[in-house]
């Protein structure tokens, strides 16, 4: 499995359910298995259903529906194959628009699993136009929600994914929904969002790992605010999203096809080098210490211990040839996994190995020289003994992330536009930037491709006023 996909979070429940966090973190994004402990439904689940398998095995519980809260946009589902593979049926709302065999749902409706374990159907619109919450309950009532992109924790779903001439619109419903939740459940309901742990879908950064309705009434703004500030606040903070994320709703809607981890063709050295010299992205999965120590010209910095799935998604052309190296068998298998969850199942190549063994001859590697604030610092007056002065200072954060703090002089382009704006920075030596250095070593990569001399600052951005680095707001 992913290193960087965390499980079994498991919560007891009143009246012996219980409900199994199956996390992918690196998507920001959570699936839920809930159990009576002999069925099993499962919301939300991901492409890579092997997971839900292996967990209702280890609970000896067998899968009887899969339910969707809304056709996403940020990954590929899971869902069509897990009901296929179990037998499971799969629920939808009513009103999508899917070209496969499902139960359709409507509001208000309620899915029997067991004597003492349903769920009910809930209407709540704003991060789609037809989501649907489900309300989790036992012999006593509501004992928790799945609320998919409607309720996070401490904020909403983003409202803008299905057209911006709906946004206004959703935000709207997002504020209504979130209410129609709050009263219509107990204080002391859990509740269980799909997307807030770090995902685009999330309007705002979401809080906190766990909350109630009666918790949220106190600190979501969807449940503090009057509707029209809360759509005002809502809409001031969205940000821009993943490119890939126009493919996926497409593709939910038509059913998604299996997964398929077989692993791609084996490069040699000599074809590894052809595939760099055209221009095509070979892509370099270890960590970026291990990467600036040593790395073949031309391949891009994405480790694994980073979200490499939502970058590489976002940075590329939809479609363009991948090549995966790594330095055993097992991480590009895991990479497969991470990028089949958004669609991308078809690979040009992969190796493994240490560059020096990839390397067609010598002359090939290449390594980046990397700084901390403290030396940029000292290199933008020029002091510094070891590193060239910072007379470019590049930050690669997202547009909010810039305009709420930056490095005074710095120029901005956003990681996922740096390859079409390259030729916007001058030659020679570019010290580059983002929040802790993941971004950075990706775009440093892409700055050495362009012909500039990269110097990755390695360091957290909160580190840099502290180390005398001069920031001001936009």
């Amino acid at each position: 499995m992913s290193g960087t996909t965390q499980e079994n979070d498991t919560t007891e429940l009143p009246g012996g359910l219980t409900t199994q966090v199956i996390a992918t973190s690196s998507l920001g994004d959570r699936s839920y298995l809930a159990t009576d402990g002999a069925i099993a439904v499962v919301v939300d689940p991901q492409r890579d259903v092997d997971r839900f398998l292996a967990a209702a095995g280890r609970l000896d519980v067998r899968i009887t529906l899969v339910l969707e809260t809304h056709v996403h946009n940020d990954y590929v589902s899971g869902g069509l194959e897990l009901a296929r593979l179990t037998g499971a049926e799969y629920g939808i709302a009513a009103d999508e628009e899917v070209a496969f065999e499902h139960r359709p749902l409507h509001h208000g409706e309620t899915v029997e699993l067991a004597p003492g374990m349903r769920v009910r159907a809930v209407s709540t619109p704003g991060h789609t136009y037809h989501h649907l919450s489900y309300v989790l309950e036992g012999e006593r009532g509501p004992v928790g929600v799945f609320t998919g992109g409607s309720l996070l924790f401490g904020t909403t779903g983003r409202t803008d994914l299905v057209g911006r001439e709906h946004t206004h619109q959703l935000a709207e419903h997002q504020h209504a929904s979130a209410r129609r939740l709050a009263e219509s459940l107990p204080d002391g309901a859990r509740i269980w969002p799909t997307h807030g742990f770090g995902s685009f879908c999330s309007a705002t950064r979401a809080s906190g790992d766990s909350a109630t309705i009666g918790e949220q009434k106190e600190t979501n703004p969807a449940l503090t605010l009057a509707r029209e500030e809360f759509v005002e606040k809502t809409l001031s903070g969205l940000d821009a999203y993943p490119a890939y994320y126009a493919h996926m709703g497409v593709r939910n809607a038509q059913g998604p096809e299996p997964i398929d981890l077989r692993i791609p063709a084996r490069a040699t050295p000599a074809e590894l080098a052809r595939r760099l010299d055209a221009g095509e992205w070979v892509v370099d999965l270890r960590t970026r210490k291990a990467y600036v120590d040593s790395h073949l010209a031309g391949t891009i910095s994405l480790g694994l211990d980073g979200p490499m799935a939502t970058w590489l998604g976002w940075m590329i052309d939809w479609g363009t040839p991948i090549t995966l190296l790594a330095e055993d068998p097992a991480r590009i298998t895991e990479a497969q996994r991470e990028l089949a969850r958004i669609g991308i199942d078809r690979f040009a190549a992969s190796a493994t190995g240490r560059p020096e063994e990839l390397a067609e001859d010598a002359d090939r590697l290449r390594s980046t020289r990397t700084a901390t604030f403290v030396d940029l610092a000292s290199a933008r007056t020029g002091e510094h003994e070891r590193l060239p002065r910072a007379e470019t200072v590049l930050d690669v954060r997202t547009n909010n992330e810039w305009h709420a703090s930056h490095v005074e002089g710095a120029t901005h382009i956003p990681l996922y536009e740096l390859g079409e704006r390259t030729e916007q920075l001058p030659k020679g030596v570019v010290w580059v930037h983002c929040g802790s250095g993941y971004r950075a070593a990706a775009a440093a990569a892409l700055l050495e491709r362009s012909g500039r001399t990269p110097v990755l600052i390695d360091d957290l951005f909160d580190n840099a006023e502290a180390a005398g680095v001069t920031l001001t707001p936009s």
